[in-house]
This record gives C-alpha cells, sequence and structure tokens, in this order.
C-alpha cells in the first residue's frame, strides 16, 4: 500500500500528534485549494489533508452500527517488547507535551488498554488511542512471533 489518507480538522495539531507516535514530514503540498503532507513512520506512510469547514467524523469506536473505515493499524512486534510499557510512555510523552503546549496538544485518549485477541490460530496484544480528529488507531503485537523466535533461539 503506498498510503493511507487522514482528512484533519486542523493539519499543524495533526501533525505534532504524528510527530510524537514517530512520524516525520517527507513532504508538503497542497491539493487544490488545501494544505496537505505526508508523514513516514511505524512502517507506513499516511497523507494529513486539512478540510475547511470541518464536520465532526462519525464515532467508529464507539459506535457499534458505525459502517466505513474503522481504524489505521501500526504492527509493533519488531519495535517494543511491552505494549503496556509502550504505551504508558507514550502517555506521558503527550501529558509533557499538553503542559509545555497545551494549545496545541491534549493528553492521550486512550480507546482501549492493551489486551490480548485471540484471531485465528494467533494471539495478538492490542490497543487503540484516538487522533486529533478522534479516528481510532490500533497498535498490535504478534506474541507467537515474538514466542516462536524465542524458540528458535534455543
Amino acid at each position: 500500500m503506498h498510503h493511507a489518507s487522514i482528512r484533519t480538522a486542523n493539519i499543524h495539531k495533526a501533525i505534532a500528534f504524528y510527530e510524537l507516535l514517530g512520524f516525520t514530514v517527507s513532504d508538503r503540498f497542497t491539493t487544490g485549494y488545501t494544505l496537505a503532507c505526508w508523514m513516514e513512520g511505524l512502517n507506513g506512510r499516511i497523507e494529513l489533508i486539512q478540510i475547511p469547514e470541518p464536520k465532526p467524523a462519525p464515532d467508529a469506536f464507539g459506535d457499534e452500527h458505525y459502517v466505513g473505515y474503522y481504524h489505521l493499524s501500526f504492527d509493533l512486534t519488531e519495535a517494543t517488547t511491552d505494549l503496556p510499557t509502550w504505551l504508558d510512555s507514550l502517555k506521558q510523552r503527550f501529558e509533557q507535551a499538553a503542559c509545555e503546549e497545551p494549545s496545541q496538544f491534549q493528553p492521550l485518549k486512550v480507546l482501549l488498554e492493551p489486551t490480548q485477541q485471540a484471531i485465528g490460530d494467533r494471539v495478538y496484544e492490542v490497543a487503540f488511542i484516538a487522533d486529533t480528529d478522534g479516528l481510532p488507531l490500533e497498535f498490535i503485537r504478534d506474541l507467537n512471533n515474538i514466542v516462536s523466535g524465542c524458540i528458535g533461539m534455543i
């Protein structure tokens, strides 16, 4: 996949949010009538597009009847050894940023604390947070790959 596109009410706040997640701006451009950029990080690329006169987005995470794109998911299997510790560190970064620049940042909104979930024959550690516009973002670790890697090394 080339990129996932995210429409945002405030591109500057969105850029700051995703930078705290580890993304960096790779290209800034306009899409005819508005500001946009590509950001790279967490083994992927996103496009942010600022929407003039935005309307509130539907609650994709909380509304069980919502139909449409649901969330972006980032695989942290290789990036961290522990999703709860990673999330706690992320919360601290956002709290610090909110103290230093309250007009730019808010404390991190966690939609689902880290939990284990069996999907098929795999066990995953998953957590969800919301971005500046309320878009659900999933962070996932494949616990089977961790165990398999350790067994292979013994």
